[in-house]
């Protein structure tokens, strides 16, 4: 059963594997590689009234955000400079599914929660990132 309320809160970034490859696969330049694999960020998801859903990184680095509907495409400007048209959605298994595409490529970052952490998978050709949250 589909439940976005799992999901809402804010969570600190406490393990991270596979991260510089795949930034590297995504086309993201070494100094923006290097800052993103120091950064520990916060991501804060909330949903407003109307049903629509923000998601929110914070680090000391940079601070980004978006808001979307689920189930509706979108234009996204990813933290690290990409315009993608994104989709998010939820399935039955209760995992929020972001596709991004641009420029004839795509990358699925799905999103879980598991023992009340949220595992977070990169996944772009054969490419994965694994990150896990806890909640603050």
């Amino acid at each position: 059963m589909a439940n976005l309320e799992a999901f809402i809160g804010k969570w600190r970034l406490i393990s991270s594997e596979g991260f510089e490859d795949y930034m590297k696969e995504l086309g993201v330049g070494m100094a923006m590689r290097k800052m993103g694999n120091m950064a520990k960020p916060d991501v804060i998801i909330s949903k407003n009234d109307d049903g629509q859903v923000t998601f929110k990184t914070e680090s000391t680095f940079k601070t980004s955000e978006f808001t979307c509907k689920l189930g509706e495409k979108f234009d996204e400007n990813t933290v690290d400079g990409r315009k993608t048209q994104t989709l998010i959605t939820l399935d039955d298994n209760n995992v929020l599914i972001q596709l991004q595409k641009w420029d004839g490529k795509e990358t699925t970052i799905t999103r879980k929660i598991e023992d009340g952490k949220m595992i977070v998978e990169c996944v772009m050709n054969s490419v994965k990132c694994t990150r896990v949250y806890q909640k603050v």
